[in-house]
């Protein structure tokens, strides 16, 4: 796949080659279909000894993309998600191998029944088809994407963002060898070859060559997606997750939930952006706080908090809507259970949101009360991730309520079909 440049195309240009990509995918996609459990695994095991193999070409590839996002000045959070290593290239790798293992989402037997007349139906599990991913600057999506499509025997069109354009396509270029080595299409995994803005215009109208498209970056692109496509999407627009800390919760996990919950990685969509504390256990506050200060955490906080400590700085009512991806927290005090879900429900993004506290009704009822794809009792919010639910990997988290929810793995990248036995029956 050689780099286009931009200067010398036309957008006409650009659409006869993403025609020529759907055209392939799509007879890749029937080849996949019918491919057995063992041969997308070879591929898969395949590909992750190619990630292996190839590490020094992805990572020098990387740092091209680094050189120019700095240059670029994008954000610290940002740049962490572009930016590989031997460790994280190991955990591609891993990831790929653990989609491998899953069972096979393909051909099972969602449930079966008999009519009167006699016809016996199956409801059988199947791949959607073929799936365009677009993506900002997380080059191991490349990765991630590409084996949870094949496992579900969907043919992807991968589109990532011009800040990992380097290190996309030197790992979709591994992972296209290792369909060569195994005998798969090379059109079941295919980026599209260009950085061009019209390419994603040109995607998002492909609704004769793509059955679903996944969107995954920031609100910027999702709304653009979601505006544009006439394809179906599924997608989130952002993380607005919240930690609330219930009058029943105990001091310590509050305090370790909340600042792994913030801290671990600021710039994943499963970094708490909101802590709200029950005003009965407003006094465990300065003993959460003190970590994410000293971690060089911005908090900003209502009244009562600002109160309780000088460095709070105010919070105003754009912050309890907002996704920081980035060491800022917005703080509140909250009276009672039921202001919280309110509050959680009003500027939550449906993403994910945990309870901390030793009350299992509360915490049911907070479980039960907040609309959103991942509720969580005791545990961070960083646990939002297709790998930690056991899935292998994830292309994203769905906070949609249509097809999938929450992370989307192999089996949310099925869809299904009915089978009819019969035995002469006609309708009368």
């Amino acid at each position: 796949m050689a780099e286009v440049a931009r200067s010398r195309e036309t957008e006409q240009d650009i659409a006869a080659e993403m025609a020529a990509l759907g055209a392939e995918a799509r007879v890749a996609a029937r080849a996949l279909a019918a491919s057995s459990a063992e041969a997308r695994r070879h591929a898969l095991k395949a590909a992750a000894a190619a990630i292996r193999r190839d590490e020094a070409a992805i990572l020098e590839a990387n740092a091209r993309d680094m050189a120019a996002a700095k240059a670029s000045g994008l954000s610290g959070a940002l740049l962490d998600r572009l930016a590989l290593d031997p460790g994280r290239v190991e955990a591609m790798a891993a990831g790929v191998e653990q989609v491998a293992a899953l069972d096979d989402p393909l051909g099972r037997l969602l449930r079966e029944w008999e009519r009167p007349n006699g016809l016996r139906i199956h409801r059988v599990s199947v791949p959607i088809g073929v799936i365009g991913i677009i993506y900002e600057s997380r080059p191991n999506v490349t990765a991630d994407a590409g084996a949870l499509c094949l496992m579900a025997g969907n043919a992807a069109i991968l589109r990532g963002g011009s800040e990992s354009w380097h290190s996309s396509r030197a790992i979709a270029a591994s992972l296209r060898a290792a369909l060569a080595e195994t005998g798969l299409p090379a059109g079941c995994i295919q980026l599209v070859p260009t950085t061009a803005r019209a390419a994603v215009g040109i995607l998002l109208r492909m609704d004769d060559a793509l059955d679903l498209i996944v969107p995954r970056g920031g609100r910027s692109l999702i709304e653009r997606v979601l505006a544009e496509s006439r394809v179906p999407v599924m997608a989130h627009l952002d993380g607005n997750c919240h930690v609330y800390v219930h009058a029943a919760a105990d001091p310590e996990k509050a305090r370790d939930v909340t600042f792994n919950a913030k801290m671990r990685r600021t710039g994943i969509c499963g970094a708490a952006e909101t802590l709200l504390v029950d005003a009965a256990a407003a006094d465990t506050l300065p003993a959460i706080l003190e970590p994410l200060f000293d971690a060089g955490c911005e908090v900003r906080g209502d009244a009562r908090v600002q109160a309780l400590d000088t460095r709070v700085v105010p919070v105003n009512d754009a912050d309890w809507g907002t996704e920081y991806l980035d060491a800022i927290i917005s703080v509140g005090v909250v009276d009672g259970l039921d202001a919280a879900i309110a509050h959680v429900n009003e500027h939550g993004s449906h993403h994910t949101d945990s309870i901390i506290t030793e009350d299992a009704a509360a915490a049911e009822r907070f479980m039960e009360a907040v609309d959103s794809g991942i509720v969580l009792h005791n545990a961070s919010t960083q646990f939002a991730d297709g790998g930690e639910f056991g899935m292998g990997a994830e292309i994203g988290i769905s906070t949609g309520k249509l097809h999938a929810r929450g992370p989307v793995g192999v089996e949310q990248l099925t869809t299904y079909k009915y089978k009819v036995y019969g035995d002469g029956q006609v309708r009368p």
